[in-house]
């Protein structure tokens, strides 16, 4: 047990499953690799989401607007440059909204930022409205499109990477940072912590990986619009995710992420016209009867039976 145990923690079992995960393809049949890939694209939001949200418990609404970034980022330099590079463009883009946004909402805490990311998708997509109308006269864009196997090792390259950025900053100093952000802002600004460097650097940081995300889902499609790149449901959706999950542990958002994805397909195949009614329960449920999500759950049953076996 502390051998399998030791294992896990030097990441022996992580590298497991990202081998295990990188030869899928080769005896599976494709369906399930296309699956798989939305899987990634939402682990890899909600990760990202969790990353600074969790620790620092600021609620963004904004996933959309950055991963909507790497969306167009790839419609507008897809015939023009590498598939590599512009995946890297969509996440320095996203990055650079991200410190943007950053720096304007600096003095926002609670509610109030919850509203100003909500309101910047809202904003940003009805000025890719304008744009596309008044200025590029297009309705929407045209993609190159990419092998949905490309894509599919574009997206584990990416949450893999995700992960470990999150796992490192999670367990460095940065991760007590934004702890102590969470905690107590004006506390962590009085012992010397330059809080508003961190909190921008590292919403950036996650803005980042949204971007890369959305420069590669995007050409899984033929065309995209406003309305389709900056979808005000992908706002809402890791948070739920990651409240599914549990946000205490890496484990809970790709828990979250990867029930709630396949729930989600199955839903929308079988009850197609009560979809979002059915999902908007599925919300409900969980903020009423998990708020620590299912880490937590599983933390309280072990309590549980740890207290039972002692009694007897």
């Amino acid at each position: 047990m502390d051998r399998t145990k030791g294992y896990v923690k030097n990441g022996f079992f992580p590298l497991l499953l990202v081998l295990f995960l990188g030869t899928l393809p080769f005896y599976t049949p494709a369906y399930t690799t296309v699956s798989l890939t939305s899987i990634l694209m939402y682990v890899a939001l909600t990760v990202s989401w969790a990353m600074f949200c969790g620790p620092t418990r600021y609620m963004s609404l904004a996933t959309a607007t950055f991963f909507g970034v790497g969306m167009y980022t790839s419609a507008v330099l897809g015939e023009r440059l590498p598939f590599l590079l512009v995946v890297v463009c969509g996440g320095l883009f996203s990055f650079s909204v991200g410190l943007l946004t950053g720096f304007i909402c600096l003095r926002l805490k609670g509610f109030y930022f919850a509203i100003f990311t909500f309101g910047l998708n809202e904003l940003v997509r009805n000025f890719a409205l304008w744009w596309e109308a008044r200025v590029a006269h297009t309705v929407g864009r045209w993609l190159v499109l990419v092998d949905s196997l490309t894509i599919y090792y574009y997206m584990l390259v990416i949450v893999s990477i995700t992960v470990l950025t999150a796992f490192i900053v999670g367990r460095s100093r940065y991760g007590l940072i934004l702890y102590s952000i969470g905690e107590d802002e004006e506390a962590a600004d009085h012992i010397g912590i330059n809080v508003t460097r961190y909190r921008t650097f590292f919403f950036a940081l996650t803005c980042f990986f949204m971007g890369l995300a959305g420069a590669v889902m995007a050409t899984k499609w033929a065309y995209i619009d406003p309305r389709i790149a900056f979808n005000s449901i992908l706002n809402f959706t890791p948070v739920l995710m990651a409240l599914f999950g549990g946000v205490g542990k890496i484990i809970g958002p790709i828990l979250g992420a990867g029930i709630l994805t396949v729930a989600s397909e199955v839903l929308l195949s079988r009850f197609p016209y009560y979809y979002m009614l059915l999902y908007g329960i599925i919300f409900i449920v969980i903020i009423s009867f998990l708020p620590d999500g299912l880490i937590g759950l599983a933390r309280r049953l072990r309590k549980e039976t740890l207290i039972s076996h002692a009694e007897r």
